[in-house]
């Protein structure tokens, strides 16, 4: 049966190189026989520019172009690690990278995919960060800076992430279920699937008292994640590393 696959929060780090060496299985395997392969968000634990041509991120590269020369398109969606990704990438990888939110027709049911981040709107701080890293102006001056100065800038920006987030309660980290509901009634759909968040499930909902579902893709940390959909529903996995 045809299917679709769905990930996000790889978070690909040369520090883990079992991670990508079992996304680039993935790769050149199962996804070679799917309709498409989305990876909504942080595929990179990193990205700093389209210039940062590391080992890791040329073997990422070319795992990709593979895998859409062999007939899979490859959908990419920024996250809150990998805002950066940007045409020159595109073009390497063989990919389509997607707006945020975007709304595709999944198997005839009308589905919104997401990273997740903006559905976070309790954690007000975080959403200040990301107008701020998403403001176009400075993405170009951080550009303009030397490729080591911007590697330096994002290990500073994760050290102090995991500080902000250490000291943060869990709540707010979550998806506020008042925005959830209404970007789903924005957009008219019943099914919304997104990252960011880190823990996996399966949702189900009411939409303007019709049936729907929230489905929370995996991170890539202790175990791969992956969501397969078919005509008949959505699954969620995990993948042994």
């Amino acid at each position: 049966m045809p299917d679709t696959l769905f990930i996000s929060d790889l978070h690909l780090d040369p520090e883990r190189p079992a991670v990508t060496e079992l996304f680039l299985e993935l790769l050149d395997t199962r996804a070679r026989g799917a309709d498409a392969i989305y990876i909504l968000g942080d595929l990179f634990e990193a990205w700093v520019g389209d210039d940062d041509t590391g080992p890791m991120n040329l073997a990422v590269c070319e795992g990709l172009k593979k895998c859409a020369v062999a007939g899979t398109p490859v959908f990419i969606m920024h996250g809150n690690r990998d805002f950066l990704l940007g045409a020159r990438f595109a073009t390497a990888s063989g990919c389509t990278l997607l707006g945020d939110p975007t709304l595709i027709d999944l198997y005839g049911t009308p589905t919104l995919l997401m990273h997740g981040d903006l559905l976070c709107t309790d954690d007000t701080e975080y959403m200040a960060f990301r107008r701020m890293v998403r403001d176009s102006e400075w993405q170009r001056q951080l550009l303009s800076r030397p490729l080591q100065e911007r590697q330096q800038m994002a290990r500073e920006m994760r050290d102090r992430s995991r500080e902000q987030t250490g000291g943060k309660p869990e709540s707010i980290m979550d998806v506020n279920k008042e925005a959830v509901i209404k970007t789903m009634t924005d957009h008219r759909v019943q099914r919304l699937i997104h990252g960011h968040t880190h823990r996996p499930a399966i949702h189900d909902l009411l939409i303007s008292g019709e049936p729907a579902q929230r489905i929370v893709l995996g991170d890539w940390y202790e175990q791969g994640s992956l969501l397969e959909c078919t005509a008949s529903g959505c699954r969620l996995e995990e993948l042994d590393l």
